[in-house]
């Protein structure tokens, strides 16, 4: 991993944290577009945990469920959910913020893991690397492999954590809401 990657790898969460605060601050929710937000953040929960469900970390390439879509369901999930929050914030400002960092950052790490997984696992990752798009998902399943989704593996990956995330943050948008 090279030294720039580092950096962007390691200023991702402490860029975060700052980005989400601001995003708050900015966010002048309404209900309307608080339930359609919670409702396109729902989806981007049920990506990431049909996701989860399928992903052995640096034990076995995932190409099957959501993986035989798009090898990157879990950021695919996460956009979703930044995509609900600022539905839901009615902030252009949040809106920019988190779409900003999202374009720093995503690609980078992205990138970094296509690079890990390709190390990891050769020529059976560029096989499927060559089947199945990075980040927006084809309209049909590539070949993949067998496996099934696993609840023992969406508990395993804390998958639930993010379910958490999202309820906190939708009761400071309505807590938001009710305030001013």
């Amino acid at each position: 991993m090279s030294g720039k990657t580092n950096f962007w790898i390691r200023w991702r969460v402490r860029v975060g944290y700052p980005v989400g605060l601001a995003a708050f601050w900015f966010a002048r929710p309404r209900m309307a577009g608080l339930l359609f937000g919670v409702g396109i953040a729902i989806l981007g929960l049920l990506v990431r945990g049909y996701a989860a469900g399928y992903l052995r970390k640096h034990k076995q390439l995932a190409t099957s469920g959501p993986y035989a879509f798009t090898r990157n369901p879990l950021y695919l999930g996460s956009m979703l959910l930044a995509a609900g929050f600022c539905v839901a914030s009615h902030s252009w400002i949040s809106t920019i913020l988190l779409a900003v960092y999202l374009a720093v950052f995503y690609p980078v790490v992205i990138r970094r893991e296509q690079s890990e997984l390709q190390t990891h696992y050769g020529e059976a990752f560029v096989e499927y690397a060559s089947r199945v798009p990075a980040f927006w998902p084809r309209f049909s399943a590539a070949r993949s492999g067998k496996e099934h989704f696993s609840w023992a593996l969406y508990r395993q990956n804390r998958e639930y954590e993010a379910a958490i995330g999202l309820a906190v943050a939708m009761l400071i948008l309505w807590g938001l809401m009710l305030w001013r």
